[in-house]
């Protein structure tokens, strides 16, 4: 059988291990020292906009700091965007609100501005405006940031961006990540770069990062003894991952830009098929790092469906997946409110996630381009 193609695989720039050496050879092995702090120094460079970064042990445990750094509690309301991974709305959960999710719009996939106004004009009469709104940049796509960072404004609730995607991609070149009350990032293994495991929660307001370090560190008061006054966790990062991730930012614009030449091997690849749409920017406001490619399939127009390519793919040991499942679909979450149309329960029938890997060679794209036009021709 052929090698696995993977959609999206950790790839190392080589500098890593000079860090992780440094941190082993100082025995910095704790979740704090020189690399933690050069890693959040190197992400707020490279983001810009007075951001302040802390670096956690994951975009989840970033995503938690941030709703109980706003104050949300049991029985709050959270809005979050319902075409997205869990890890988005669980730590709704783990703060006892109660998630509404916002149904996404067909230009970028996102958080529809239209639908979010609605269930804000409808909080607001009902006298109860959610905690915070969190949007998504799915798959490393811009959301329509004018018009949800303006109704976030105009009724007064905080915006978190859950950019975990979107590192390195950009809205009228602000990055994403740098809009939000609070953003979060994600350096997960199979993230544009990694730690292996790791986030960062981000903030233009400083309070933020420190109550971010407070509570990542469990909460310890200012004592000679371990004194505790409020719960507190264990989410820093450690400074053998920070070593990783300040390797991985030497070559964070080299991987942006081999994910974009991905994205247009697709465009080259579909552009003679009737029926399947490549997952691109609606215009040049848009950036996208393309952390994930996908596409659309009209099975009435490309003749197989989005299962057949897929399956087709697999035959060959060639990996994708359907696009997220969305919150509101999930059994886990089959009780919470939900605010839109249909627009993200289509994005998940005929959506696909081709791979990705800025790792991906020649040889490979022979492959994927082999089995697609296979299919094409017998449909």
């Amino acid at each position: 059988m052929n090698s696995k193609i993977w959609l999206s695989t950790p790839h190392m720039g080589g500098n890593e291990l000079k860090y992780i050496h440094e941190a082993f050879a100082e025995n910095w092995v704790a979740p704090l020292g020189p690399n933690v702090n050069a890693f959040e120094a190197d992400l707020e460079s490279f983001l810009g906009n007075d951001c302040h970064v802390t670096a956690l042990s994951s975009g989840t445990a970033a995503l938690h700091l941030a709703l109980i750094s706003l104050g949300v509690k049991s029985d709050d309301e959270v809005f979050c965007q319902s075409m997205t991974f869990s890890a988005s709305a669980n730590p709704i959960a783990y703060v006892c609100a109660r998630p509404v999710f916002i149904d996404s719009e067909p230009d970028t996939w996102n958080m529809c501005p239209e639908a979010l106004r609605e269930g804000l004009v409808a909080s607001a009469a009902a006298g109860k405006l959610p905690k915070a709104v969190i949007v998504v940049h799915l798959y490393g796509m811009p959301a329509k940031m004018d018009e949800i960072t303006a109704l976030c404004n105009e009724f007064e609730v905080p915006l978190i961006e859950d950019a975990a995607e979107a590192l390195g991609s950009n809205y009228k070149g602000r990055a994403c990540g740098t809009f939000g009350e609070m953003s979060i990032l994600s350096f997960n293994g199979n993230k544009i770069i990694t730690t292996s495991g790791g986030g960062a929660l981000v903030s233009k307001n400083k309070k933020y990062k420190e109550k971010a370090l407070f509570l990542s560190t469990q909460a310890r008061d200012e004592a000679p003894h371990y004194q505790h006054s409020e719960i507190g966790y264990n989410y820093r990062l450690s400074n053998i991952c920070a070593g990783i991730g300040r390797g991985q930012m030497e070559v964070l614009k080299d991987r942006v830009a081999a994910r974009r030449k991905n994205h247009d091997f697709y465009v080259d690849l579909f552009k003679d098929l009737d029926g399947v749409e490549v997952f691109t920017e609606p215009d040049g406001n848009y950036f996208s790092n393309h952390w994930l490619s996908a596409i659309m399939v009209d099975p009435g127009k490309a003749g197989f469906t989005r299962e057949d390519l897929r399956m087709k793919l697999l035959g060959d040991n060639i990996e994708s997946r359907p696009l997220w499942k969305p919150m509101h679909l999930q059994p886990v979450f089959k009780e919470a409110g939900y605010i839109g149309g249909s627009v993200s329960e289509n994005l998940f029938e005929n959506g696909l996630c081709l791979p990705s890997g800025s790792n991906l060679e020649p040889l490979h794209f022979d492959r994927i381009g082999s089995v697609v036009n296979q299919l094409m021709s017998i449909s």
